[in-house]
């Protein structure tokens, strides 16, 4: 099996780190992770499947599919200034201006084209504030699982 890439849009937060807790958080109790669901089809809505956590911790479930990863954002622990394994980045500014033309992309713009995706390594992501009417309004978290 070959890395897969997810991506989730949460509702902007000042604290990032934040934010990606609570997305990781609902998502594990959702049951929406390998090996729960073998494959997940993104982006994630609000009709998708919800089997619940079958799992005691987000740790015990990635320990279960070890190198493979969850497929999730569950294989995502942290944010991070620079691009590290298990670790969201942000999005560099010359990415946003070579992208979209702008240093505040729109959600539209982001989700119709995700080429950034094209340089993000395995078992690593990104994270990319979009912008609504000049002001944040969500966080898009997005990478690749291990293997």
């Amino acid at each position: 099996m070959g890395a897969e890439p997810c991506w989730y849009r949460v509702k902007y937060q000042e604290d990032i780190e934040a934010a990606l807790q609570a997305l990781r958080e609902r998502e594990f109790k959702a049951g929406r992770y390998r090996p729960v669901i073998p494959f997940l089809q993104f982006p994630i809505g609000s009709d998708a499947a919800s089997p619940g956590a079958q799992h005691s911790t987000i740790d015990e479930a990635r320990a279960e599919v070890m190198e493979e990863g969850t497929g999730s954002i569950l294989d995502f622990d942290h944010i991070s200034e620079e691009p590290d394994y298990c670790a969201l980045a942000p999005m560099d500014a010359e990415t946003h201006e070579a992208l979209y033309g702008t240093a505040k992309p729109t959600a539209e713009m982001v989700t119709n084209n995700m080429a950034f995706l094209e340089d993000v390594e395995r078992g690593q992501g990104v994270y990319i504030t979009l912008y609504k009417d000049d002001q944040p309004d969500e966080i898009l978290f997005a990478g690749f699982s291990f293997d």
